[in-house]
């Protein structure tokens, strides 16, 4: 059995609670009065991590009905997402995830669980994140025919790319641009610009946890709009406001925004 208080007013469940970001969720939960794991799991052994057991991930659903714990925090990849929201609506058990990088109908078969269980999907849990892609928006809207170019770093790690927080701020200029639907990843040879497209760059170097900067040019100015984290441990407290969010809402699919929405009335 994984360990965690159990007079906790928020008590989750975290997977992949051997690879970055499970570690910081159980690390911030830690620091965080009123929070503790109940259950913490991986797909392969793990030692503990800040005081909680690691159990196997194959164990996952015996786990959340021993220990039915508020909120499962997911940070894995699609496929285990997948797998992990089945045994969420199973259980009833609500899931907040930050898993990106699902290809064609996958984002479907996460969404499926929301019909039983309230499931909140974010692409970054960072607030000024949130805060970027509202003012991209807004930049976008009021500078009609401006080029866009969009470019993100990350550590050397990161699996996909473009990272979801880009793919999810393509979609925010895309939302209020509609002359801009192509997207042209990098450049390369005899490549002039079209009007149509929107420029995206990833690089992937060193321990660099993420940045995102968009540029908008025309009319002889250039606008950057520009987000750097520090470290994943604003990505965890993110995640554990959203969890918090989370536990007392409806069956449903959410997004990061309805948390800070739901902060601000």
């Amino acid at each position: 059995m994984s360990g965690g208080a159990t007079d906790a007013n928020l008590r989750l469940a975290v997977t992949g609670a051997g690879g970055r970001m499970g570690r910081e969720v159980i690390e911030a939960a830690a620091d965080r009065e009123g929070v503790a794991v109940a259950v913490a799991v991986n797909r392969t052994a793990t030692e503990p991590v800040a005081g909680v057991d690691v159990d196997s991930a194959d164990r996952l659903r015996e786990l959340l009905a021993a220990e039915s714990p508020d909120v499962l925090v997911d940070f894995t990849g699609p496929e285990s997402a997948i797998a992990y929201a089945g045994a969420c609506a199973d259980a009833d058990v609500p899931m907040v995830t930050g898993t990106t990088g699902f290809a064609g109908a996958q984002l479907d078969d996460l969404r499926a669980a929301s019909d039983a269980v309230p499931v909140l999907k974010a692409s970054n849990f960072a607030r000024g994140v949130a805060a970027l892609r509202r003012a991209v928006r807004e930049a976008a809207a009021a500078l009609p025919g401006y080029d866009v170019e969009l470019t993100e770093t990350h550590h050397n790690g990161k699996r996909d790319a473009p990272s979801g927080t880009a793919k999810s701020i393509l979609d925010d200029v895309e939302s209020v641009r509609g002359d801009l639907d192509e997207r042209v990843h990098g450049r390369e040879g005899d490549a002039p610009r079209e009007a149509s497209e929107i420029g995206v760059h990833a690089r992937r170097a060193g321990d660099v946890t993420g940045e995102h900067e968009v540029m908008l040019a025309g009319n002889r100015e250039t606008l950057r709009l520009t987000h750097r984290a520090g470290d994943r441990g604003v990505f965890a407290e993110g995640a554990l406001d959203a969890a918090a969010w989370l536990a007392d809402s409806d069956p449903g699919w959410y997004g990061f925004d309805d948390v800070l929405d739901a902060g601000s009335e």
